[in-house]
């Protein structure tokens, strides 16, 4: 048993070496004991306090139900730490309020039941913390205007396009050849134009759907997923005879439409984007700590690693129109489905030995 006494001294010392306040309190709620901290962070010297209860270190509206309290542990006391769910908060000298994470340890003693009380003044944590969230409430409140002007803007542009359309179609069908060479040139430009922007709109409005629209995560089978995305793909398979082959995949928590999507755009960037040979495409899974992590390899073309990063941003292209058909959004919508779900998205590639994409997903209760 301990001899607070006889061993104060060097009791005393060893609480002043800590960088929080610490006072010692019999049962009757008595200071008995504090550090010099205290007087840094409450005002009060050590030897003013000694004496007083502890409550003097309280607000004066906590006091009486903190007595009850204080009771209470030294019928059942136990080392305990307070402030993680609730802030708690301590009163200076000057009366000013502040809060703080306290932990009691009980010590045994010849003299009876004493509780050592460490204090620590988390300030500049909550003041922190709020920064925090208040830029977090900016950027929720910044992306979800974004969101909503990508899809009005969108949603008001697929009209006037539609009638841009359906008149060049128009002009193409009733005067083509019939007026000079450069006139036909120009209507097939109209045409393809108003085709390409229709679908760069598409894309735009599934892109800013991703957060704004998405559905809740449920047990989703990944076979079941990779087997509709298949039979949408069936056509571009059959016609450029790709071999496209995958493992057993897992069930996982996810928002199965996305999931969709994401293996849609990854299958069907790795048969678009081949070499001479027919393109051979795999999807593979395997567990890595907490996450699944899913590849999609193909024998394509490839990409310089440099661009590894950037093929990930909107409306970046390696290829011009020409050679490969697609807005530039595609990989971008990939990567904001992948972050919804809590994982991340890369890969792996050199120019004419595939390319590998890889994302994570996290395992999760399913």
């Amino acid at each position: 048993m301990f001899d607070f006494q006889q061993h104060e001294g060097a009791f005393r010392q060893l609480l002043d070496s800590a960088a929080d306040t610490v006072v010692v309190v019999n049962s009757s709620g008595i200071i008995v004991l504090a550090n010099s901290v205290v007087e840094r962070m409450f005002g009060f010297k050590p030897e003013q306090l000694i004496g007083n209860k502890v409550e003097v270190l309280l607000p004066e509206m906590y006091r009486i139900g903190h007595e009850k309290l204080r009771e209470g542990y030294f019928e059942q006391p136990s080392v305990r730490f307070m402030g993680t769910d609730l802030i708690l908060h301590a009163q200076r000298k000057d009366g000013s309020k502040f809060p703080v994470e306290v932990s009691l340890s009980p010590i045994d003693t010849k003299n009876g039941l004493l509780v050592t009380s460490s204090i620590r003044d988390i300030s500049d944590r909550i003041k922190i913390q709020q920064e925090l969230e208040q830029h977090v409430r900016e950027l929720d409140r910044s992306n979800a205007e974004l969101e909503q002007f990508a899809y009005v803007a969108s949603h008001d542009l697929q009209e006037p396009l539609r009638v841009i359309a359906s008149f060049a179609q128009l002009l193409g069908r009733r005067y083509q050849g019939k007026l000079d060479k450069d006139a036909d040139e120009f209507i097939d430009y109209i045409v393809d134009g108003a085709s390409r922007m229709q679908e760069l709109i598409n894309d735009l409005l599934t892109f800013s759907r991703i957060s704004s629209k998405g559905k809740e995560f449920e047990s989703t089978d990944c076979n079941v997923v990779l087997q509709r995305v298949l039979q949408d793909l069936k056509f571009a398979i059959a016609e450029n005879k790709a071999d496209v082959t995958w493992d057993t995949l897992p069930t996982i928590l996810a928002d199965a439409s996305q999931l969709g999507q994401l293996f849609q755009n990854l299958i069907g960037n790795a048969i678009k984007f081949h070499g001479e040979q027919a393109p051979c495409v795999r999807i593979s899974v395997r567990q890595e700590a907490d996450d699944w992590v899913f590849s999609v390899q193909d024998d394509g073309i490839g990409i310089e690693p440099k661009y590894a990063d950037r093929i990930f941003l909107l409306f970046q292209r390696l290829h011009g129109k020409e050679e490969y058909k697609g807005t530039g959004i595609g990989l971008a919508i990939c990567k904001k489905i992948v972050e919804r779900h809590g994982g991340r998205i890369w890969l792996e590639s050199q120019p004419d030995q595939g390319a590998i994409f890889k994302f994570t997903i996290p395992k999760g209760r399913v």
